[in-house]
């Protein structure tokens, strides 16, 4: 385990003429990663940047890349697109432009497939078509579960946009897919991504104390790039504060929607916010899991509600 001793954040803007390194300003974050098939989002703001800075990154800047941790052990947790530019006064004195952007945002809006498969395409061969048409705007193949040799009886005509090619793919495979800084990535609903659990107790980071909620296992620690959606993660079941069930007439039906626990802790996450503020509080990544062995329902709530992300 690395050392959580003094933060490391390295904030850069690209644009046609090269990069805008932002690390040594005062840099509040919020960013949002999930399996949940819709764009990763960054809100970043950047305070008392020089006039000529500012006008710089308003007329050029494209995207953007945020990665952040500790000296000991730090990595990207945020790569897209910007999608707006603002720039104000907190008071008097000081100034901040907000940079607000979206992972994957063009693909996820513009990818178009047009392709026939023939007799006998896989699965495999759909993921891959939908890919080849995010290509050209940036997406790579990162890790992709083994989504079976099952063949097709008959060929298919796949046209219209490569996210609605994955959603099927996914609701006929029992997968999830999202797109993480610029890859592509499917995991199967009970599956997590390659690697050790990340262990979340009190001498590796862990804040306060796991809850149980409707939405899943929900879990902060102080900021730890490394815990990305659809990783495993590992907490004693005994830090795990279990859930209120309602007494209601129809709280049946509420207290049934709630995830049980994991009986040996590993949990696969879904959804992550990572908090920060590099010269003040908060410094948090928020996880909300459910168990890594696929027992029990996925929250359906989990999509409408999210995480909140503490400002």
């Amino acid at each position: 385990m690395s050392r959580q001793w003094i933060r490391a954040c390295k904030l850069t803007v690209e644009g046609e003429n090269g990069v805008i390194d932002l690390s040594e300003m005062r840099i509040r974050f919020s960013v949002t990663q999930h399996t949940l098939q819709t764009p990763n989002a960054l809100d970043a703001r950047i305070t008392n940047l020089s006039d000529d800075t500012v006008s710089r990154i308003q007329g050029e800047g494209k995207s953007v890349s945020l990665e952040a941790g500790y000296q000991d052990g730090y990595g990207l947790i945020f790569r897209g697109l910007i999608i707006q530019k603002r720039k104000g006064r907190e008071n008097p004195v000081d100034t901040y432009l907000d940079i607000l952007a979206q992972g994957g945002d063009t693909a996820y809006n513009f990818a178009l497939v047009k392709k026939t498969l023939a007799a006998g395409h896989t699965f495999r061969d759909q993921v891959d078509a939908a890919l080849e048409a995010m290509k050209p705007y940036g997406i790579t193949a990162g890790y992709i579960t083994d989504l079976g040799s099952k063949k097709m009886p008959r060929a298919r005509v796949l046209f219209g946009m490569a996210r609605d090619v994955l959603r099927t793919v996914a609701f006929s495979t029992g997968t999830s897919w999202s797109i993480q800084n610029d890859q592509l990535v499917i995991t199967k609903d009970a599956e997590t991504l390659p690697g050790a659990a990340i262990v979340l107790n009190s001498r590796t980071g862990m804040i306060g104390l796991p809850e149980q909620t409707d939405l899943g296992i929900q879990v902060t620690c102080l900021l730890n790039p490394q815990i990305r959606p659809s990783s495993r993660i590992q907490i004693n079941q005994k830090d795990i504060q279990q859930a209120k069930l309602s007494a209601d007439y129809l709280g049946v039906v509420n207290n049934a929607q709630i995830p049980p626990l994991a009986d040996d802790g590993f949990y696969k996450v879904w959804t992550v916010s990572h908090a920060g503020d590099t010269r003040g509080d908060p410094w948090y990544t928020t996880a909300i899991c459910t168990r890594a062995d696929g027992k029990g329902q996925i929250p359906t709530g989990l999509v409408s509600k999210g995480i909140e992300v503490a400002q």
